[in-house]
């Protein structure tokens, strides 16, 4: 990547990966902090409460995606960070779930995922814009890393409205960002857009789509067990980062060259499908995981392929909707949100009614159903050679 491509796809990455803070930070301890609040003691509430943040965005990424291309990104992104830190501001003012839940409601009205990766693709040529994306996709994973590292001190600290404060903090941050750093980019050139309708039932996309929706309800719900794991194995909230810090770190080093294997051969399509035996894999692991290295193990396996395919999937929609990127990167991440909230509230109530080792048990069901369905796939397309590429070369 070029310099501005470099410095763009930074900025944005990081005001992705803010947004997916405000998920990932709860997750380490609030169905720990849950149990002292009324109606905490039901996994289905708490489930709920988490996944009302993905729930709402599914209802917004769609109409702002397809705005963003309408009237450009940077006011649609300003737009849906001031409802973050609105959201954010509301759930600290009560400790409650049903307020937390209707700040995370609000959180979750500011969709902009959608309009932040269809600005990566708008500031990044194609030729690159797998790794960009997977610079994305990797703030995802760092922001998850974080979060876990520093969730359970945070709390113990300034509790959970502390939390909630800093993320508000951290999205007045972002604004700026967004505000003074990023370039204004231009409504899509006026040409004849693809129809919602289109869109949708385009079957390389459909397959895309059905994709984050198992990725992400099973990665939700894969995290409400593996805490009361960690605690059975014998290792406390405080220092379950030592743990997943080294396992996320490490995922990057397997991950890179078999991202980087991928491109140069074009066998994109071989990557998608490794990375999805790996999270079928993982979940076989976790049901046999009973001391602190198998569940390290199934970790890493599981984030060796969640990184992978953080990276490919939004660059390949990228790639199969070119005249309304943001209308399908809408499409995708309203499906991504709605796996989100499906896997916290069915992954609760499976651990209500049959146990924690149950929610593994239906990961590794979706995540076999997503393998046959990615399997029929086509070959993916070529990625177009930019003109002053060919020249420099020559």
């Amino acid at each position: 990547m070029n310099p501005s491509e470099l410095r763009s796809t930074l900025a944005l990455a990081g005001i992705f990966g803010l947004r997916m803070l405000g998920l990932f930070l709860l997750l380490p301890v609030f169905s720990i902090h849950a149990r002292g609040l009324p109606g905490g003691e039901h996994a289905l509430w708490v489930g709920l409460t988490l996944g009302i943040f993905n729930i709402v965005q599914a209802f917004f990424y769609i109409p702002l995606g397809r705005l963003s291309d309408r009237i450009g990104r940077k006011p649609v992104v300003l737009w849906g960070l001031s409802l973050f830190v609105a959201g954010a501001l509301i759930c600290a003012a009560r400790d409650e779930l049903l307020w937390i839940a209707i700040g995370r409601g609000v959180m979750g009205a500011g969709a902009v995922s959608a309009a932040i990766s269809a600005w990566v693709a708008d500031l990044t040529r194609e030729q690159v814009r797998t790794r960009a994306m997977a610079l994305v996709g990797g703030s995802i994973a760092l922001s998850f890393a974080l979060s876990l590292v520093i969730a359970a001190p945070i709390y113990r600290l300034i509790s959970l409205s502390g939390i909630f404060l800093v993320l508000a903090v951290l999205g007045v941050i972002a604004m700026f960002v967004t505000y003074y750093i990023l370039p204004t980019s231009k409504p899509e050139a006026k040409v004849q857009q693809a129809s919602l309708k289109e869109v949708f039932f385009r079957l390389e996309l459909m397959r895309l789509n059905a994709g984050v929706f198992v990725l992400h309800a099973t990665q939700v719900a894969m995290f409400l067990v593996v805490p009361r794991l960690l605690e059975q194995a014998g290792l406390p909230l405080s220092s379950h980062w030592q743990v997943y810090l080294p396992v996320v770190l490490l995922s990057f080093v397997f991950m890179a060259p078999v991202l980087i294997f991928g491109e140069k051969k074009q066998r994109l399509r071989s990557v998608l499908l490794v990375a999805i035996a790996l999270l079928l894999l993982a979940e076989f692991v976790f049901t046999r995981a009973t001391s602190i290295m198998t569940i390290a193990l199934a970790l890493l396996i599981y984030f060796v392929g969640f990184n992978l395919l953080e990276a490919l999937q939004p660059s390949l929609v990228s790639r199969f909707a070119k005249e309304s990127k943001g209308t399908a990167l809408g499409v995708y991440n309203t499906t991504q949100s709605i796996g989100l909230f499906t896997g916290a509230v069915i992954g609760g109530w499976l651990m209500d009614s049959q146990g924690d080792l149950s929610v593994f048990v239906m990961g590794a069901a979706l995540l076999l159903c997503w393998l046959i369905i990615a399997w029929s796939m086509h070959e993916l397309p070529a990625k177009v050679v930019d003109s002053k590429d060919v020249v420099a070369k020559a």
